[in-house]
């Protein structure tokens, strides 16, 4: 009997997955648990394993491709001679009947969409993701006017912010007068802030255009200035907006098109932090078998700070701000990949050793590619460090559907002030974005002044 390989449902949000590289070909023996082939989904590439012993007979779907999670992608069957032209479907046939049959996560959708949903045979059905359709009513946008870009035109959330990308910036009611008066807004040139569209414009658009008459002399002599073509910029190579670049692109477009930022700005004094730090890696790096750092004791500081201030420990739901039970601390990471958010949970709850040991495990695993789906997500609140590479100050971006986020600038030696005599300190800069939908400016910055207060006093870590 034949038993079909499919795309593993590796998290909560997947909804597809691609291929990345078949470790069997096809025809070749394979035992239960061997590893068939790596999928990437969100910022995780992992392994599938072979559901059944026998011989990989057809492989479905090629490295490479995408397809929604429960897709059918390969086929084992006992023996080599085995029939399975019932159940051999090339590329082609497994796109038409996912699409017709396309998985939703019906943790993601409401009650009242669920059986729509689900019903993918309904005539005129448009095929979304439940987060493309959540998107579109937050946004009211109509999905029929969408292009899907997801597997077999499917609408995913990316389309939903590409297609706002695309529409001009207009206010409410300039929107609504529009609608009205059936302008294309499109045509309409914004004299509001920014550019944007007033409700003016649109019914300056609307006007009937004044009757033509002679042209004023004065008009009539002013040649426009001649145009001089440039040479185009020429191409020096193309790589497509797709996987986990795709997915940051996606990200933080949503995050700066919805989120109300404000950053606040704090030079810090981190004497004291550098000499912990140095104390602590002479004390304690043989015993635990990894140098603490600098991103771990900032890790726990925050920590700590968000158990204090559980205000910035939220995120909003709607038209609901959700205080969270659980501090999970977001680390975010290069690697060749691209930029993964590391989430250490219960970060409040831990020590250092336990914190840093976790920290480098997640780390490993993120650099090697084998990032598992709770390395990646729950997060509560993020922090990104730039100090590496010489920056002393930025703007991050709020990793949604947080409240805030935490940039770390370098430590870099300064000439200060301290008791009316000039004294040479290590300075850093933090820089925290938060979200004005959800905290105000008074309270985010008692919060930053908190974290400010462990770094230039490290024992209160102690307390």
């Amino acid at each position: 009997m034949a038993t079909e390989v499919i795309m593993p449902k590796l998290g909560q949000t997947m909804e597809e997955g691609t291929i990345v590289e078949w470790l069997k070909n096809e025809g070749e023996e394979v035992q239960r648990g061997d590893v068939l082939f790596t999928v990437e989904s969100d910022k995780a590439t992992l392994e599938a394993e072979a559901p059944a012993r026998g011989y990989l007979r057809k492989i479905l779907v090629p490295a490479g491709e995408s397809v929604p999670v429960l897709t059918p992608v390969g086929i084992i069957t006992r023996t080599l001679d085995e029939d399975i032209s019932a159940s051999s479907q090339g590329p082609a046939e497994v796109a038409a009947a996912s699409q017709s049959a396309a998985p939703v996560d019906v943790t993601e959708v409401a009650p009242m969409e669920r059986a729509e949903d689900t019903d993918s045979t309904r005539e005129g059905r448009v095929f979304a993701s439940p987060r493309a359709r959540m998107r579109a009513q937050e946004n009211e946008v109509e999905l029929r006017l969408i292009e899907g870009t997801g597997p077999n035109g499917r609408i995913v959330e990316r389309d939903i912010y590409a297609f706002l990308e695309e529409q001009p910036k207009a206010t409410p009611m300039a929107r609504k007068v529009a609608a009205e008066l059936g302008v294309d807004l499109r045509t309409v040139s914004g004299t509001g802030a920014g550019g944007r569209i007033v409700r003016a414009d649109v019914e300056t658009a609307a006007a009937p255009a004044p009757a033509a008459g002679p042209v004023p002399a004065t008009t009539a002599a002013r040649a426009p200035a001649p145009v001089v073509a440039l040479p185009a910029a020429e191409v020096a190579s193309t790589e497509p907006l797709k996987g986990l670049r795709g997915i940051i692109a996606e990200r933080m477009a949503t995050s700066a098109q919805t989120t109300a930022r404000v950053t606040l700005f704090t030079e810090v004094d981190a004497t004291a932090f550098v000499e912990a730090r140095t104390r602590l890696k002479a004390a304690v790096t043989e015993e635990w078998g990894f140098a603490p750092g600098y991103n771990d004791l900032l890790g726990l500081m925050v920590a700590r700070a968000l158990r204090e201030y559980a205000y910035m420990n939220a995120r909003l739901s709607g038209d609901e701000i959700q205080r969270l039970d659980h501090v999970n601390v977001g680390m975010a990471v290069d690697t060749e990949r691209g930029l993964l958010v590391l989430v250490i949970r219960d970060a409040d709850r831990l020590g250092l050793r336990a914190f840093g040991q976790q920290f480098r495990d997640m780390v490993g695993r993120a650099r090697e590619g084998k990032s598992l789906p709770d390395d990646l997500s729950g997060g509560t609140f993020t922090i990104t460090n730039l100090g590496m590479f010489d920056v002393d100050l930025f703007t991050p971006i709020i990793n949604l559907p947080e409240a805030a986020i935490l940039g770390v600038g370098r430590i870099q030696a300064k000439p200060v002030v301290r008791e009316g005599q000039v004294v040479v300190a290590q300075m850093m800069t933090l820089s925290l974005a938060f979200d004005h939908r959800l905290v105000d400016g008074a309270p985010a910055a008692r919060f930053l002044q908190r974290i400010k207060q462990f770094v230039e006093n490290p024992y209160l870590l102690l307390g």
